[in-house]
Parts: structure tokens; C-alpha cells; sequence
């Protein structure tokens, strides 16, 4: 596990199954824009949860890239869920920007609900085919500037589900320390 501390926060960074954070309290749901059971993350999260977080969760949305909404786990072993929409690279414009949104509205829900651990994903680098390294870059940055000012998070979790996209965001951590 790579990890970084900046104040009374630690960002980890680990290879696993985002739906097994057991000590994390809200995990990040990369969402389609209905809230509802897609593939990759999203379907493996709402698999996990049972019927019951769709039926809430489709009555928050749609959202737009970069938003992001709250609700409760079910049958996972956190306390939430997090539901962010990222951008669909090259047609999501602009497609940083509205990355970066979601790491930082996710880790603000946290802040305001008092929310102490977070795990996200690598949002956008499924179908929605955002290049990882760009992704890990946009992502690492907002999460570094963000831990300068937090409050309630002492835990920010990057899970990645490869050993390759889990070297990519070991190398770029590496890299945006030292900014």
C-alpha cells in the first residue's frame, strides 16, 4: 500500500474490490447519470447492496458529470454510498474539470455529513474511457489540495481494481507529492 499523510489526513492507495472496504464508511459509486445498476463499478456496487439502493438511488437523479449524491449502503459493509457522474473523455467537456468535480463534491458530502473514510474507484477509466494516467493525475491532485483543509476525513482510499492501474496512481502519487 502506497499511502500519503497532509494534516490529520491519510490517502492509501491499494489493489481490491471496492465493495469490500469493511472499515471505510463511504464509498464512491462511479454512476451513470440515472443513478441506476450499469456495468463495472456501478454494477458491481448495486450487486453488492441489493435492490434496495437503486430504489433510492434512481430517485436522486439524473445528475450531470461532476455531481455528485448521497445515499445509504444496504447490504455493503459501509454506511453510504456516494453516487458521482463522471465524464465520458473527449465528449464531457471539459473533461478535467468536471473529474475533479467528483473527487472534490464527494470528499465536501463527507466533510458536511461528517463522514471520517472514503473510497473511490479510478472514476471515468471504465467505459466511460478516460486514459488512467490523465485520470490518476486529475484525481491525485484534487484529493492532495483537498486533505490541506479537511475536517472530518481522516481516511481517503483510492481502490484500484488492476495491479496496472493500481502502479499508474502508485507513480502519479509519487509524482504530485512533490508538487
Amino acid at each position: 500500500m502506497e499511502q500519503l499523510k497532509i494534516e490529520k489526513t491519510t490517502l492509501q492507495i491499494v489493489q481490491g474490490d471496492i465493495t469490500k472496504q469493511n472499515d471505510i464508511e463511504a464509498i464512491v459509486n462511479a454512476a451513470n447519470a440515472y443513478l441506476r445498476i450499469g456495468g463495472g463499478v456501478a454494477g458491481a456496487i448495486h450487486r453488492a447492496a441489493g435492490p434496495e439502493l437503486e430504489n433510492e438511488s434512481t430517485k436522486l437523479g439524473p445528475i450531470d458529470p461532476g455531481e455528485a449524491v448521497i445515499t445509504g449502503a444496504y447490504n455493503l459493509p459501509n454506511k453510504y454510498v456516494i453516487h458521482c457522474l463522471g465524464p465520458v473523455y473527449e465528449r464531457d467537456i471539459p473533461h478535467d474539470k468536471l473529474l475533479a468535480n467528483c473527487y472534490k463534491n464527494a470528499i465536501d458530502i463527507c466533510e458536511e455529513k461528517n463522514i471520517e473514510s472514503i473510497a473511490f474507484p479510478a472514476i471515468s477509466t471504465g467505459a466511460f474511457g478516460y486514459p488512467v494516467e490523465d485520470a490518476a493525475e486529475v484525481a491525485l491532485k484534487e484529493i492532495v489540495e483537498k486533505m490541506k483543509i479537511l475536517k472530518s476525513l481522516k481516511t481517503i482510499r483510492m481502490v484500484l481494481f488492476s495491479n496496472q492501474d493500481l502502479e499508474v496512481h502508485k507513480e502519479t502519487l509519487k509524482r504530485v507529492a512533490k508538487q
